[in-house]
C-alpha cells in the first residue's frame, strides 16, 4: 500500500483531498504547517489559526489518519516573508505563494513526508497530473477553470512532480463540498480564503509599515519624459495601472505606468500609453526539464487572476524568456509569473522583471 502525506490547511479541499486518497486505498497520514505571523499576532496566520488546526485534527480524527504539526515558523519567515519584503524594496509587485510552494510546501514538507516514508504527497490544489507516453510528468489546468491553481505550481520539475498527487483537480468546485458533506468532515462548509495568509486580511501596506518602513521613502511622481508632476509617498504603496489615488493635478486622467527604484520615482502616463507587448522573465522553470529549442507560441498568464493572452516566447541563455504578445497588455508587473499554457498543459513560467 503506497503511503501519501497530505498538506493539511483545515480546508475543505484538502480535507477531502484525505478522504479522497483513503476511499482510494492508499495509506493517508495528515501534515500540517504552523507557519510564522508577526509578533503579538501570533494566532491571526490565515493558514494555521487555532481554528484551522482544530479543524485539520477533527478532519484526521474523523478519516483515522495520523495527524502531524510541523514547525516551519523560522523558514517561512526568512524565505517567503524576507521575498515578500525584498521585492518590494526593489520596486516591484512581488507574489510570495510562488516561493512558498517551492520552498515551503514543495522542499521542507516535501522533505519532512519523505522521511515519514510516504512514496507521495499530496495538496487541495485545482490541477491535473498526467504522465505522457515518454514517461514524463505533465501539470495540466483543472476541470473547474474557475478554481485553476496550476499558475502558482509553474515552479514544480519532474522530481518533485513524481513525488505529488492532486486529487480534487478532476472535480468542480460544487462537487468537492458535496463530497466533504457526504464523508461527514466538519469543513464541508467553511469559506474559501484568497488573501496572503501572513497578512490575515490586512491591507499590505500596513504590514509594509511595520514591517519595512524604510522601504516607504517619498519622491517624484514623473511622466515618462522625466518632467515632475507631484510626489508620492512610497512606491510600494502603488500598483501598475492604478489611477485613483495619486494626488496629481492634470487635465487627463493618470495612470501608474511603472516604478524606477533606482531614483525612486513613480511613472505615470495616459491610458494610450498604458500596457505593452513585450515583457522579460527572469528564473524561469520548464516543467519538461528541458528549455523548448526555439520559440514556441502560448497562452500566456501575467497575474494569477489574469486572462491568458496569446504570445510568442522566446527562451534566452536558459534561464530567461522573452515574451512578445499579440496585443498590448495592460497590467505587467515586475514581480509577478508569467505562466506559459499550451491547450491545458503548463509548459513554464519565470518572473517577469
Amino acid at each position: 500500500m503506497s503511503k501519501v502525506v497530505v498538506a493539511m490547511s483545515g480546508g475543505v479541499d484538502s480535507s477531502v483531498a484525505a478522504a479522497l486518497l483513503k476511499e482510494q486505498g492508499y495509506d493517508v497520514v495528515g501534515m500540517m504547517l504552523r507557519l510564522w505571523s508577526e509578533p503579538g499576532r501570533e494566532d491571526s496566520n490565515r493558514c494555521c489559526t487555532p481554528d484551522s488546526l482544530a479543524l485539520a485534527r477533527r478532519v484526521a480524527a474523523k478519516l483515522d489518519i495520523p495527524f502531524y504539526v510541523i514547525d516551519a515558523k523560522n523558514v517561512f519567515r526568512e524565505t517567503v516573508v524576507q521575498y515578500f519584503l525584498d521585492g518590494y524594496a526593489r520596486g516591484e509587485t512581488p507574489n510570495p505563494c510562488l516561493v512558498c510552494n517551492r520552498q515551503i510546501r514543495w522542499t521542507f514538507l516535501l522533505d519532512h513526508a519523505l522521511a515519514l516514508g510516504a512514496d507521495y504527497m499530496a495538496t487541495g490544489h485545482y490541477v491535473r497530473k498526467m504522465k505522457d507516453e515518454g514517461g514524463r510528468m505533465k501539470l495540466l489546468r483543472a476541470v473547474d477553470r474557475s478554481k485553476d491553481q496550476s499558475y502558482v505550481l509553474y515552479v514544480l520539475d519532474q522530481e518533485k512532480l513524481a513525488r505529488a498527487l492532486f486529487p480534487i483537480g478532476d472535480y468542480p468546485k460544487t462537487e468537492i463540498r458535496a463530497c466533504a458533506e457526504k464523508y461527514g468532515l466538519p469543513t464541508a462548509a467553511r469559506k474559501d480564503s484568497q488573501d496572503l495568509c501572513f497578512l490575515a486580511g490586512e491591507d499590505y501596506r500596513n504590514f509594509l509599515q511595520r514591517n519595512a518602513a524604510e522601504i516607504l521613502k517619498p519622491g517624484d511622481i514623473v511622466r515618462r519624459d522625466g518632467r515632475s508632476v507631484g510626489k508620492h509617498n512610497g512606491l510600494a504603496n502603488y500598483t501598475i495601472g492604478q489611477r485613483k489615488g495619486l494626488g496629481v493635478a492634470s487635465p487627463v486622467p493618470l495612470y501608474v505606468l511603472g516604478k524606477n527604484p533606482v531614483t525612486n520615482a513613480l511613472i505615470v502616463g495616459t491610458r494610450e500609453e498604458l500596457g505593452s507587448r513585450d515583457l522579460t522573465v527572469r528564473e524561469v522553470n520548464w516543467l519538461s526539464g528541458e528549455v523548448p529549442l526555439g520559440s514556441f507560441r502560448a497562452e500566456v498568464k501575467i497575474r494569477y487572476t489574469a486572462q491568458e493572452a496569446e504570445a510568442l516566447v522566446t527562451p534566452v541563455d536558459g534561464n530567461q524568456a522573452q515574451v512578445r504578445f499579440e496585443a498590448p497588455q495592460r497590467d505587467i508587473t515586475a514581480g509577478q509569473a508569467a505562466v506559459f499554457f499550451r491547450d491545458d498543459v503548463l509548459i513554464g513560467g519565470g518572473i517577469i522583471v
